[in-house]
């Protein structure tokens, strides 16, 4: 990977680990996962906890709005664009419960650019977000 050019910006949430918002290959981007918080903070829209750790306000529609204006910040601090995303991966940790929700903000985002996408539910993600997208886009 030594011809590869990770990228990292102060426009999106800092990784909770040791990698990239990005890395460019040739003309791919491929983004790490890529949740809801907030840049600068750790705030998780559209979720509030008490100190037990129970939900106390839980709007997953806020969520899903966040992490898509995520991946916009990371696709265009890269040099890509939301219209050059060709795959995108989902990761729900309560599909039940959330997909009709992200399905149907899913469409309304993604209407022009109609990457291919998977999505799977996981027992959790990182933090107590609820949505992670992994994608991977030309640049």
């Amino acid at each position: 990977m030594s011809n590869s050019n990770p990228i990292l910006t102060d426009k999106a949430a800092k990784p909770l680990g040791l990698y990239p918002h990005s890395r460019k290959l040739g003309n791919l981007l491929f983004l790490s996962g890529i949740g809801p918080r907030k840049a600068g903070t750790d705030e998780i829209p559209g979720l509030k906890l008490d100190k037990y750790g129970n939900y106390l306000e839980f709007d997953f529609a806020a969520q899903v709005r966040s992490v898509f204006d995520n991946v916009k910040t990371v696709l265009e601090e890269s040099g890509s664009s939301w219209d050059k995303l060709v795959d995108v991966t989902v990761y729900l940790v309560n599909m039940k419960r959330d997909f009709h929700i992200y399905n149907q903000l899913y469409a309304e985002y993604f209407k022009e650019a109609m990457p291919c996408r998977t999505t799977v539910e996981v027992s959790s993600l990182p933090s107590s977000i609820s949505i992670e997208l992994k994608c991977i886009a030309t640049v």
